[in-house]
C-alpha cells in the first residue's frame, strides 16, 4: 500500500492549527469548574473581569484589552441573573477603560442588596478602582494596587489642563486649550459626583466626598499605585485576606507563552537538596 507523504504533512498542519483551540477549550473548562467550586464554597455568584494579554489564534499575537461596553453588558447580565440577597464576588484585573462602562458596573454593584466583594489579585487601575469602590469589601493581595480616578482627556490629565488657566494669562492661551480646559472642568466634576453617589450607599456623605476629592484632585499621577495600606488610609474597606482559590483561578488566565519572567512554580523552604 502506497502512502502519500503530503498526507502526513497536512495532518501535521491541522494538528498544529488546532492546538490553540484545544488549549483554549481546556482552559475554559478548567475555569468553569473552579468558578463553580468557589461559588459552592462561598455560596455566591462569582464574576471575573480580567484583562491581560492573551494568545490570539495560532499566530500568537498578544492582545491587550480594556473595560468596554461589552464588558459592562456581560457583568450587568450576570448581576441580573443573581438573586438580590445572593452575595457577589467580582475578581478584577484590569488597567482601566471606558468611564461609562466602569460607571455602569459600579452603579449596578452598589445597588445590589447582597454583599459585594471585589478581589484584586494584582491591579485594578482607573475604571477598575471605580468598580472596586462599589464593594462592601475589597480584598487585595499584599502587593496589589488600585489607582487614582482623575479623568483623562486624550493624552492630557484634566487636572493638568485646568492648571494651565492658573499659570498663564487667558489671552496667551489658544482656543483649543480653552475648550479642553472647559471639558476638563466638567469631567472632574462629573467623576466626583459619580464617586460620591457610589460611596454614599456605604459611607457617610462627608467621607464619600473626602475620598472622591483625594482620588480625583490630581495629587497623584494617573498611574500612581495605591497600595492596600494607602487604600485603608483613604477609608476604603480593604483587607489582604486573599483566598488561595482566587489566585488559582488567575493562573487559568495565562500570559502569552513567550514571556520575560521564568521560575519553577513550587514553594521553596529551607535548603535545596
Amino acid at each position: 500500500m502506497n502512502f502519500d507523504p503530503t498526507y502526513f504533512f497536512w495532518i501535521f498542519l491541522i494538528i498544529i492549527a488546532l492546538q490553540p483551540v484545544i488549549r483554549k477549550k481546556l482552559l475554559e473548562n478548567a475555569r468553569i469548574k473552579l468558578i463553580a467550586e468557589i461559588e459552592k464554597q462561598r455560596n455566591s455568584r462569582v464574576i471575573l473581569l480580567v484583562h491581560r494579554q492573551e494568545t490570539m489564534s495560532f499566530l500568537g499575537f498578544p492582545v491587550m484589552r480594556y473595560i468596554d461596553i461589552h464588558d459592562s453588558e456581560e457583568v450587568l447580565r450576570a448581576i441580573h441573573l443573581t438573586d438580590d440577597e445572593t452575595p457577589i464576588d467580582l475578581v478584577v484585573h484590569t488597567p482601566g477603560g471606558l468611564a461609562i462602562a466602569a460607571t455602569q458596573i459600579a452603579r449596578a454593584l452598589s445597588k445590589h442588596k447582597g454583599k459585594v466583594t471585589v478581589f484584586v489579585p494584582h491591579y485594578a487601575m482607573s475604571g477598575g478602582t471605580l468598580i472596586a469602590l462599589s464593594a462592601d469589601e475589597i480584598v487585595m493581595c499584599e502587593h496589589a494596587v488600585l489607582g487614582p480616578l482623575d479623568p483623562q482627556l486624550g493624552q492630557y490629565s484634566a487636572v493638568s489642563l485646568l492648571s494651565v488657566l492658573q499659570k498663564k494669562p487667558i489671552n496667551e492661551i489658544d482656543d483649543s486649550t480653552l475648550v479642553l480646559a472647559d471639558q476638563a472642568e466638567k469631567a472632574i466634576r462629573q467623576m466626583k459626583e459619580i464617586i460620591v453617589e457610589i460611596l454614599s450607599r456605604k459611607h457617610p456623605e462627608v467621607k464619600a466626598k473626602e475620598i472622591a476629592e483625594k482620588l480625583v484632585s490630581g495629587m497623584w499621577t494617573h498611574d500612581y499605585p495605591i497600595s492596600a495600606e494607602k487604600a485603608k488610609e483613604l477609608g476604603l474597606p480593604v483587607n489582604t485576606n486573599m483566598p488561595k482559590e482566587i489566585l488559582l483561578l488567575m493562573n487559568l488566565y495565562p500570559q502569552p507563552v513567550k514571556q520575560s519572567v521564568e521560575y519553577i512554580p513550587v514553594r521553596r523552604t529551607g535548603k535545596i537538596q
